[in-house]
C-alpha cells in the first residue's frame, strides 16, 4: 500500500490556524495520537472543542491515544520509569493503532495529531510514523 501520512503538532496555534494548516494541505481526517485528549495551556485542543472545530470544517476525527500514545498502561513497556518505544512498537495494542491508520489512509487525507510542534522530537515521528513506514507507508 502506498500512502502519505501527515503529521501536525498543535503547539500554541488558535484553532483557527491549525484548521488553516490543515486546509492547506487538504487534510480531512486527523488521529490524535496523544496519550490524553486535552491541553491544560491549549484548551481549545480538548476533544470537545476540537472535535467541534474539526466537524464545522469536514474533518473527520479519531482518539488513538490508547493505542498509540506515548504513555501506555502496559506496564511491560518501561524500564526506570521511562516508556521503552521498542517495546510499545510490539504490543498487539499499538499494532492495531497502527492497522487503523493504515485502514483510515486508505479513505482519508490523514494527518497524525499530538502537541509537540517539533515532529523530530515527537513520538508521533519516533515511534508511530517510524513503524508506519516500516509498513511502506510515507
Amino acid at each position: 500500500m502506498s500512502a502519505t501520512i501527515y503529521t501536525i503538532g498543535h503547539s500554541d496555534h488558535t484553532l483557527e490556524a491549525f484548521l488553516a494548516l490543515l486546509s492547506t494541505h487538504a487534510i480531512n481526517a486527523i488521529a490524535d495520537v496523544r496519550s490524553q485528549p486535552f491541553s491544560r495551556r491549549h484548551p481549545q485542543f480538548n476533544r470537545e472543542p476540537l472535535q467541534a472545530g474539526l466537524r464545522g470544517a469536514d474533518i473527520r476525527y479519531v482518539f488513538l491515544g490508547r493505542e498509540c500514545g506515548a504513555r501506555t498502561d502496559d506496564a511491560t513497556c518501561y524500564e526506570a520509569g521511562k516508556v521503552q518505544y521498542a517495546r510499545l512498537a510490539q504490543t498487539t495494542t499499538f499494532q492495531a493503532g497502527v492497522a487503523r491508520i493504515r485502514a483510515g489512509a486508505k479513505g482519508y487525507r490523514l494527518a497524525l495529531m499530538c502537541a509537540e510542534r517539533d515532529p523530530l522530537s515527537c513520538h508521533r515521528t519516533i515511534l508511530v510514523a517510524r513503524a508506519l513506514v516500516d509498513q511502506g507507508l510515507e
